[in-house]
């Protein structure tokens, strides 16, 4: 099976201006057509280390995949590169260049300035990928049996690429892999005690077969990953060991689907057309931001009450003054009030809430800095957590949202069958 390199170029991916998604979303559309993707690099624009790069790379790998640096701006250097890489120079593309006069005279009614038409130059020695999402056109190049693809580092742009030519493309000119994963979610235990508790089972997988620890969030996916030429056979093996593998995580197990902890909910709550609200403090919104992240969530999320502020609490969610003056807004009577408040207004079957201390101030030896407390319930029965988190602001929130949408799927599923979703 062929090798797989990816390089990202740019300078504001090395700074952390923009995060790199390219390469994550190539390399999962390749493994899903059989290509295994063995090296991801950034590199700057900086000429002597794309060029190291690019020699490198083709030493490891059999496809270079570049993305980045072909706009029409002074620190886009691709072309240029890869002329002096590949020995070659540049030239007008005429389909490239009616492409480049089409978008700027008939769509965006722009004038045409030299910097755009310089879009429509490429080298003379690569087969033209023409872009159907915007001006720069890809570049494919074949030198000592190895293929080199670059491509925008726009990802709507580089996207098109991908699926309509490059990776039918590579599927026709290389042998690919039968890859396939299973994945399952777990929630209440940590990494190392899970691999502690099924040390015996990954010790036992066939070498095609891989497991992978995934944690993030407070939860711990664990994935299993066949890769062989050999896919009949394999996937019953992987189908039984995957069957195991839940058997022995069953006390900790949220789902056997590669989803979020949003997904699930979508899918208990819709099915049973029982609809949820949030009651939010700590968290401003966060959590009905993850619930609303999942398209159709409208069908059972209904809103939420922001009540970031003690005043809120009172007048929206009714919460007793009482209680906020004896317990204090960061308190388990506190939740349980904003539980049952956004209940009667927005009434729902369900709602969940938080109240807490995100930092990096307001803390109290009391309750110190990453105190949390969550709710979830119904008009009848609500659940608490008491959380303590050592974390930034950012993780202490995003942490939050995570652990009381779980704990709204514990209370469901404790409910008896009747009154919970299928």
């Amino acid at each position: 099976m062929a090798n797989i390199s990816i390089i990202t170029i740019g300078d504001e991916l090395l700074i952390g201006q923009v995060i790199d998604t390219n390469s994550a979303w190539m390399a999962q559309e390749l493994n899903k057509s059989g290509f295994w993707v063995n090296r991801r690099l950034a590199t700057g624009d900086n000429r002597v280390d794309i060029l190291k790069a690019l020699e490198e790379e083709s030493t490891n790998a059999d496809i270079i995949l570049l993305t980045g640096g072909l706009g029409p701006t002074a620190d886009d250097i691709t072309k240029p590169l890869l002329c002096e890489y590949f020995n070659t120079t540049l030239v007008i593309n005429e389909e490239a260049l009616s492409n480049v006069k089409n978008i700027f005279i008939n769509i965006l009614h722009r004038p045409l300035t030299d910097r755009n038409l310089k879009q429509a130059e490429v080298p003379a020695s690569c087969q033209v990928i023409q872009n159907k999402r915007g001006t720069a056109p890809g570049m494919l190049f074949e030198k000592k049996e190895k293929i080199f693809v670059s491509m925008p580092g726009v990802p709507y742009e580089m996207k098109g690429m991908m699926t309509e030519s490059v990776i039918p493309y590579l599927k026709n000119h290389f042998d690919t892999n039968y890859i396939s994963h299973r994945t399952l979610l777990t929630a209440g235990v940590g990494e190392s005690t899970l691999a502690d508790h099924i040390q015996d089972f990954e010790e036992s997988l066939p070498p095609e077969i891989k497991l992978a620890y995934l944690p993030n969030y407070g939860m711990v996916r664990l994935r299993l990953t066949a890769n062989s030429n050999q896919e009949g056979i394999l996937e019953l093996q992987l189908n039984h060991l995957f069957s195991d593998l839940k058997s022995r995580v069953k006390e900790w197990l949220v789902t056997d689907e590669d989803i979020s902890i949003q997904e699930v909910l979508y899918k208990m709550l819709t099915a049973r057309k029982q609809t949820l609200s949030t009651a939010e403090s700590c968290t401003g919104g966060y959590v009905a931001q993850l619930i609303t992240s999942i398209p159709g969530s409208s069908a059972y999320f209904k809103g939420s009450v922001i009540a970031y502020d003690n005043n809120i609490k009172k007048k929206i969610l009714g919460v007793d003054p009482a209680i906020l003056s004896s317990a204090g807004a960061v308190s388990e009577e506190t939740v349980r009030a904003m539980v049952n408040g956004v209940i009667k207004i927005m009434g729902t079957d369900f709602a969940i809430a938080t109240t807490g201390i995100m930092g990096p101030g307001g803390g109290s030896k009391e309750k110190p800095v990453g105190t949390v407390w969550i709710a979830a319930g119904n008009a009848h029965e609500i659940i608490t957590q008491k959380l303590w988190f050592r974390f930034d602001r950012q993780r202490n929130t995003e942490l939050t949202a995570v652990n009381v949408l779980n704990l709204l799927r514990r209370f469901i599923i404790s409910l008896p069958a009747e009154k919970r979703p299928a």
